[in-house]
């Protein structure tokens, strides 16, 4: 019996190939083929020798800048905090239900341990989720769809109580030289590496940022008075945009570094919310207001920011052209659509509303993690 247990294993044992010992322009033949970070990830759990060869996908990387503290406006500091760009990424979950779609939605970090040591693929191509609550897990990459949403800038090791956003552009393709714009409190504080000193953004006197972003190697901010604006990162010079949002509440939106979006809520007297969308003519320096976003999907509201990516990389659930607010006070929402019907002939049907199509369940909204199910 014994022995042939033993031929049984020699035999199954010689038609499992031996990655490990492919010649090293295999292996870069491999590394050019791969076009997703998390496909060279699972390439680098293969062995070893693999994991040396195959460098980790830099958009999986985490760069930091220690930055001196800002209590008071204080312009040279011993007190340091740390900087940090995160990728963002949504996970599709493969669910028993051809009608139910899972996503999970956040920040990623690199476990370094991986690169030292010899950890069973199903750990190595895992990425680790602590929702609130629970005790973190393990999500296998291989049973997801994943979707890379670009890169948030966070402060580590500082939370102030008026602490609001924080943007960054480097200066230069090396990333030696670089600026940074915090919303804080009624202000908005800007540093250079060349001066690592915060100091007020003089040039902005509205009264209370509402979001602060980067397209474009630019940065747009809007204010609670009504203004949006572009802030060029060399000059610090301040242009309007307009037309200014009518509205109070309204968020920037980018879809990577193709197009921004303006997204206002409008509170009605009688009835439901609507909105209206604007789309950023840069050349002209105005926003047009738009009625159809194609295959887009923004994410509104969030911890995460606002984010947005195309529907067709989307396998499952939520359409095309359409609105997703995710900090709502309830754990249900529904996609916004332009010129949707209401029944009633008296409600204006140019503008965006709730669909009531695709009831989207919010499993989980605090940081750091936005979790949600779309029941088609």
């Amino acid at each position: 019996m014994a022995e042939s247990e033993t031929k049984k294993k020699t035999s199954t044992s010689s038609i499992m190939p031996e990655w490990s010992l492919l010649p090293e322009e295999l292996l870069h033949i491999i590394i050019d083929k791969l076009d997703n970070c998390f496909n060279v990830v699972h390439a680098r759990s293969v062995c070893r020798s693999w994991r040396s060869t195959f460098p980790f996908p830099s958009c999986l990387l985490r760069p930091s800048y220690s930055l001196p503290m800002f209590t008071h406006f204080r312009r040279k500091s011993k007190d340091l905090f740390t900087l940090e760009k995160i990728p963002l990424f949504l996970f599709r979950a493969s669910t028993p239900d051809a009608d139910v779609a899972e996503y999970f939605m956040g920040g990623i970090g690199r476990d370094k341990s991986n690169d030292h040591m010899e950890l069973p693929s199903p750990l190595q191509c895992s990425v680790k989720v602590k929702l609130p609550g629970s005790d973190p897990t393990l999500m296998n990459m291989l049973d997801y769809n994943i979707l890379h949403l670009g890169y948030q800038y966070r402060m580590i090791g500082c939370n102030p109580d008026d602490y609001k956003g924080v943007a960054f552009l480097p200066l230069n393709k090396e990333g030696g030289e670089f600026v940074v714009l915090l919303n804080y409190s009624s202000f908005l504080l800007v540093l250079t590496s060349a001066e690592m000193g915060w100091k007020r953004l003089e040039n902005v006197l509205f009264f209370a940022c509402l979001h602060l972003i980067t397209f474009r190697g630019r940065f747009y901010a809007t204010f609670h008075s009504g203004e949006t604006v572009v802030i060029d990162p060399y000059s610090l010079e301040v242009t309007f945009l307009l037309p200014s949002p009518r509205t109070p509440v309204h968020y920037l939106v980018p879809f990577g570094n193709d197009e921004l979006f303006l997204v206002e809520v409008i509170f009605p007297t009688v009835g439901k919310l609507t909105c209206r969308v604007s789309r950023l003519d840069e050349e002209a320096g105005q926003w047009v207001e738009v009625s159809d976003l194609g295959d887009r999907v923004l994410f509104v509201g969030g911890h995460l920011g606002n984010i947005s990516c195309s529907a067709q990389e989307l396998p499952h659930g939520l359409g095309g052209n359409s609105i997703l607010f995710t900090n709502g006070s309830g754990n249900v929402t529904f996609p916004y659509k332009y010129g949707v019907y209401t029944g009633n002939a008296e409600d204006n049907l140019d503008c965006w509303r709730s669909s009531m199509e695709d009831r989207v369940v919010i499993l989980n909204k605090s940081f750091p993690v936005l979790a949600f199910k779309v029941e088609c």
